[in-house]
């Protein structure tokens, strides 16, 4: 069967800078990321040197402040460039998204003598990023977390409790994380960055997952882990509303990861349709297979577009949590329709690890459900459109 190439996507970017960025991300991703995908996921392999090197290459920071060691790149430069990552390999497009997340809210909410002595490292200095908000008991209703810190002696902190689903879990440097601080509901939690290597803090067994089993998720434990005040970010009681603007960004990270798992796979399909011969010609001439090559594009397209459209917002500072919601939403919906004709189009072929769709279509259910389930965007769409539900 030919090989047939993908064509790179045709992306509309702002500037050259931007237009280089985009070249360097694909050409790491074609040489340290994709050949060795498949290998290193069926191992369960994490591959840290490649973080490593796209921290060395200015990639782990590209959002945030130069004066700190980040990119100085607008959100919509940012995002593609994750696109592009997942669509190599979701566990290295999702850990930089993981990654950037840990590091918003010391870069949005820190003080400058906070920043000035831990962005560096975290957004250049090799380090990798972990974000503790979920607990066994909190996943969608995350304003009920039980983690606590107590103050001590001195103003520090004694960190206790049990964080779950955590990306990074058990390898990450540092740790942003939501502890209750007061009382019940969401005011009563406040965001603190722990080192990783903090005594008191220790990891599960990472969890045994359907995909993505490159990328260690992991109960995360606090078992007093003591913190001075110079390590909570913001003020007492303004955690969840420090969590709440970190995810409106990390759900355009999703949105755009799942945009790059779905191109990957409609590349691959492409490939094989337009190679695999049945009655005498390539099965990509039968009308019914086209139709359904032409609808996936279609989907990617449309996401694409609006994971774009809410990134310009933010980028102009407008509003953009109601289409955060509806990209995350349309868009990890897509990556599953997208993987799930991908693997009919390759027949019980899709169906054999001999070929990436199958391991796509794996990694896409994450997608619905990590930064918010598709339920919760719903939820969050409706109440922009209709004002909150009645009690």
């Amino acid at each position: 069967m030919p090989d047939r190439a993908p064509q790179p996507v045709d992306r509309q970017l702002p500037t050259d800078e931007a237009r280089d960025l985009i070249s360097l991300v694909r050409d790491i991703a074609q040489r340290e990321i994709a050949p060795k995908a498949a290998e290193e996921e069926d191992a369960g392999r994490f591959p840290r040197e490649v973080f490593t090197l796209l921290s060395e290459s200015g990639l782990l920071g590209l959002p945030y402040d130069s004066e700190y060691g980040g990119g100085d790149q607008p959100y919509e430069v940012y995002l593609q460039v994750l696109e592009e990552l997942a669509g190599a390999r979701l566990t290295v497009g999702l850990g930089v998204s993981v990654h950037s997340l840990a590091c918003h809210a010391l870069a949005n909410y820190g003080t400058k003598e906070q920043q000035a002595e831990h962005l560096p490292d975290m957004l250049g200095g090799g380090l990798l990023g972990a974000y503790c908000l979920s607990e066994p008991a909190s996943g969608s209703d995350a304003a009920s977390l039980r983690t606590k810190a107590v103050r001590g002696d001195g103003g520090s902190w004694a960190l206790t409790g049990t964080k779950a689903w955590i990306t990074h879990g058990g390898i990450a440097d540092f740790c942003t994380v939501l502890a209750r601080t007061g009382g019940e509901g969401a005011r009563g939690i406040t965001a603190f960055l722990v080192p990783g290597d903090a005594e008191g803090l220790s990891a599960a067994a990472p969890e045994k997952k359907m995909g993505m089993k490159g990328s260690p998720t992991a109960q995360v434990h606090f078992d007093g882990v003591r913190i001075s005040d110079d390590r909570r970010i913001g003020e007492e009681g303004q955690g969840f509303a420090i969590a709440l603007s970190a995810l409106d960004s990390g759900r355009l990270g999703i949105a755009a990861c799942a945009v790059g798992v779905a191109q990957a796979a409609l590349d691959e399909a492409v490939a094989y349709a337009t190679g695999r011969e049945q009655f005498g010609r390539p099965i990509a001439d039968f009308q019914g297979l086209r139709f359904m090559l032409a609808d996936m594009a279609t989907r990617i397209e449309a996401g694409r577009a609006l994971y774009l459209t809410a990134a310009r917002l933010r980028d102009a500072q407008r509003p953009f949590a109601r289409q955060a919601a509806m990209a995350k939403l349309f868009c990890t919906d897509t990556a599953m329709q997208v993987t799930i004709d991908a693997v009919q189009v390759l027949g019980g072929y899709g169906y054999t690890a001999d070929f990436p769709v199958e391991r796509y279509m794996r990694e896409a259910k994450v997608l619905q459900i990590v930064e918010g389930t598709n339920q919760i965007q719903r939820m969050v769409i409706a109440r922009h459109l209709a004002g909150p539900e009645s009690r």
